[in-house]
């Protein structure tokens, strides 16, 4: 039978019109994007109500950003305009992000419509086992904007490409040289995994309905502060092999459940060739990495942990493309102009460290690409949100390469600053919060360019959450060059607790980064060769197993309860995993040993292991219970570097870190806000996480006031309160506040240590550990009285108190009104505070209110993950 496949003749709707652009005088326009916007014809749609190009609400939360209006008013205008051009020619964002229901491969009235971006080739085919790999008789067509296109009728009412077969595009450079391509927005691609370093095809992925998965539960709420579990499927077996999407589903999501982690961060989803590149290398863009199964085995995955409650972000790659021209995008890129290209031209294109290629983010296709993959992930596969990569290579043209950011303001605001990718990410995070309101998105930059975490109202860049990634270099460094006896507290608090106020963080000890070949642990850092041969519990621990551990609860419990509004773990560290990440590779003979997780060790009931799990899984029990990493209230009042205690409070806690390698207090004063009876919350020292058991967990400790009542400099480390506590070396106690209408057994019920379980049976440990939990514990700040909350202000340690009226106006006239309360964070140290106050109140307030040219910065040297 002969078939005719009909080319399409018109353009699809909202392509990019021709203009004959005007251009502005000493501007110098580089692209038809930015000619439409001279265009004299264009119109125009009204400004939106919440984004003002003028008045930059940014700048009524930090002053000092003043200098730079008018950068912030030239990137807003450009995010406006870009904005309106994109609801003039293509309707909504919303519609412009859903290029995948006209590009690649769709159904459409009884065909298989095919459409690509190719404007520079001269020639066009689509090839595949559907027509034996000859294009002769499937030539595409091309519209005035690239657009090459094709209809292929259904024969007998089925369709002429068959379900999960392969296809490529194939196309002729303009010296007569025809290539074949995987096709750009392709949802599936795979290799042959009998030839090694097998080439790549595009797969026509359109299964029947008995096939396709159907979701069957409803995303979970968001959280009001996210406990990440940072994971990679591949290597989430106990095996030395690439685990499934929904292997990890059944036997991995469980565990993360039981450790009372309420969403996941899957790492590596987006295709890519190289699988040593941690996922970092993305050739397609659209499609689930092959090698842990297809799209429908990933849905399973999400319902299966929406089904239990955890919400699941994907780690999003944006910020560059491999440079694999025969399986990626690259091989679009044939040398033309970066008009006609994913990417820019010549060096701007090419990223020297990381090998690989440079979106042009100021190109209309680029634009609808990289927003319609965000749609994509949302709507096709019901993610909760991203991890955005590499974010700092986007914000600036040197992408942070041999860049030490201090802080001051003209790193961030400059001709350095790349506006293009700016207002890409600032399109991104609109369409993702109005498609998704309640969506979780997370930005990795390390140079703290301030805004990047406030709404794009406000002329911010729309993030909800920065990584806070100076924390982990300053424990590595710390585990590395320094003595215990060494430790700064307040050094260490510092770095703790330096954020932007009302920008969130989400606050790690150690990521993948830490734990990939090359690097190490904290656990191994802390343990080394020990790990292998001393976590016997049938024999007594080693002096190095014994700090080893208890500083591992420590770290990861200080770095959760001071460092953030959420807090992220990767996979394995929970428990101290022993061995690094070294995927296979040619280095290590193509190896899979390493490239794997040790669940076994957590479940053995004679190994050290599990003491370390079950601390993670009872602080990450403490803030479900409690909620402090979403509290606003952050107070730290005690860095005490002679006896290395830090006390702080955060939300209704009170928290006692010793980290002295031999002394124990007996009566140590702990200041506190809220008179009453304390008892332990959780303690790194019980038994049930490897202790000794030195703090008594029936013991009540009841407060005495300090000082004169509305006089902080009179009380005790500036808090109205305190009481006595033990606190032996090397632990670290939550203290809460009882109730005094809960009964005795409900108090017993509140000490998360209490009902530890063994983690045989980790669903059923975890529904006993959380039904023996109390579930009326009072908010502390539901309790406190208007006046009481006012004073736990961040200022309120620098004003007279004899008014407290008139500290009140003063502080309302010195601050602007409408910062939310976010983060707050005071250190008072008694011994300092008058001089500090007088010489630099920056140094004795570490807080959230940053002053002008102190930024943020996460680390000295930029490196991708």
């Amino acid at each position: 039978m002969e078939i005719n496949f009909n080319v399409l003749s018109k353009p699809i709707r909202g392509s990019f019109p021709s203009f004959s652009p005007k251009v502005s005088s000493g501007i110098k326009h580089s692209s038809a994007i930015s000619a439409v916007l001279t265009d004299d014809n264009s119109t125009m749609a009204p400004l939106e109500e919440d984004v003002k190009t003028e008045n930059i609400g940014l700048l009524n939360l930090d002053p000092a950003l003043e200098p730079y209006l008018d950068h912030f008013r030239y990137r807003m205008k450009r995010y406006v305009d870009q904005k309106m051009l994109i609801e003039k020619y293509e309707g909504p964002l919303e519609e412009f992000a859903q290029g995948y229901l006209k590009f690649g491969f769709n159904r459409e009235d009884g065909c298989i419509v095919y459409r690509e971006w190719a404007p520079a080739a001269q020639e066009a085919e689509v090839i595949g086992d559907f027509n034996g790999w000859n294009g002769s008789n499937h030539m595409m067509e091309k519209d005035q904007f690239g657009v090459w296109s094709i209809r292929i009728p259904d024969v007998d009412s089925k369709p002429v490409i068959p379900h999960n077969s392969r296809v490529k595009f194939r196309f002729k450079h303009g010296n007569g040289v025809w290539v074949d391509r995987i096709p750009a927005w392709i949802k599936y691609a795979t290799a042959d995994a009998t030839k090694f370093a097998a080439p790549y095809d595009g797969v026509y992925w359109d299964p029947p309905p008995s096939e396709r998965y159907h979701f069957k539960y409803p995303r979970p709420p968001k959280p009001r502060a996210p406990r990440i579990y940072e994971a990679h499927v591949g290597m989430s077996s106990s095996e030395p092999r690439v685990n499934s999407y929904r292997e990890f589903a059944d036997d991995v999501l469980p565990r993360i459940k039981a450790n009372n982690y309420n969403t996941v961060q899957l790492m590596a989803i987006m295709e890519h060739s190289y699988y040593g590149s941690f996922g970092y290398h993305v050739t397609n863009f659209f499609a689930v990495s092959s090698r842990y199964g297809n799209p429908e085995d990933l849905k399973y995955l999400i319902d299966k942990a929406h089904s239990l409650g955890l919400q699941v972000l994907v780690d999003v790659v944006h910020s560059h493309a491999s440079n694999n021209v025969t399986d990626g995008l690259n091989g679009f890129d044939i040398g033309q102009g970066s008009q006609e290209s994913y990417f820019h031209a010549g060096e701007r294109g090419y990223h020297k460290l990381w090998d690989s290629r440079l979106f042009n983010y100021a190109n209309w296709e680029v634009l609808r690409f990289l927003l319609s993959n965000l749609r994509w992930w949302l709507e096709e596969y019901n993610f909760d949100g991203f991890r955005f990569d590499g974010i700092t290579s986007m914000l600036y043209v040197h992408h942070g390469i041999n860049m030490g950011f201090t802080g001051t303001y003209n790193e961030y605001f400059s001709e350095a600053t790349d506006v293009d990718a700016v207002v890409y990410l600032m399109l991104a995070n609109n369409l993702i919060h109005k498609i998704f309101p309640d969506a979780t998105v997370i930005a990795e930059d390390v140079s703290g360019m301030p805004g990047l975490g406030r709404p794009v109202s406000e002329g911010g860049i729309g993030f909800d959450y920065r990584l806070a990634m100076a924390i982990p270099d300053k424990w590595i460094d710390y585990l590395k060059n320094k003595n215990d006896e060494d430790w700064s507290m307040k050094e260490v608090t510092s770095s703790l607790t330096n954020r932007r106020y009302t920008e969130k963080c989400i606050a790690y000890a150690e990521s993948h980064d830490q734990s990939i070949v090359g690097d190490k642990t904290i656990a191994f850092l802390l343990m080394d060769k020990e790990m292998y041969s001393g976590m016997s519990c049938l024999t007594d621990a080693s002096p190095a197993v014994d700090r080893g551990i208890a500083l591992h609860k420590m770290i990861h419990f200080f770095t959760m309860a001071l460092g953030g509004e959420g807090y992220l773990n990767f996979m394995g560290n929970e428990f101290g995993h022993p061995e690094w990440i070294d995927f296979p590779r040619e280095g290590n003979n193509w190896s899979y040993d390493k490239c794997r997780r040790q669940w076994n060790l957590a479940d053995s009931e004679h190994l050290r292991y599990k003491f370390m799990n079950a601390f993670d899984r009872a602080m990450n029990l403490l803030d479900e219970k409690f909620s402090f990493l979403a509290s606003g209230k952050q107070i730290v009042s005690s860095m005490d570097d002679d006896n290395k205690v830090v006390v702080f409070e955060r939300g209704d806690l009170v928290f006692v870190f010793n980290f002295h390698p031999n002394n124990t207090y007996e009566g140590y004063k702990v200041g506190c806000d809220l008179p009453g009876k304390y008892r332990v919350a959780l303690d790194s020292d019980a038994w049930e996480f490897g202790g000794h058991g030195r703090t008594g967990h029936d013991v009540d400790h009841f407060t005495s006031p300090e000082g004169i009542p509305g006089v902080p400099e009179t009380n005790f480390n500036g808090r109205p309160n305190s009481f006595k506590v033990l606190s032996p070396a090397r632990t670290c106690v939550a203290y809460y506040r009882v109730d005094e209408c809960m009964s005795e057994t409900e108090v017993y019920q509140t000490d998360i240590s209490s009902e530890l379980l063994p983690t045989a049976n980790i669903e059923e440990s975890d529904e006993k550990l959380k039904d023996s939990l109390s579930t009326n514990i009072s908010n502390v700040d539901e309790r406190m009285s208007e006046t009481e909350v006012y004073q736990t202000d961040i200022s309120s340690e620098l004003l007279p108190t004899a008014s407290i009226e008139e500290s009140d106006e003063k502080l309302k006239d010195s601050l602007s009104t409408n910062i939310s309360n976010i983060g707050q964070t005071v250190v008072v140290s008694v011994e300092e505070r008058d001089k500090e106050l007088k010489d630099s109140p920056s140094v004795s307030i570490i807080s959230d209110v940053v002053p002008a040219e102190w930024g943020d910065s996460d680390a000295n040297v930029w490196g991708e993950d």
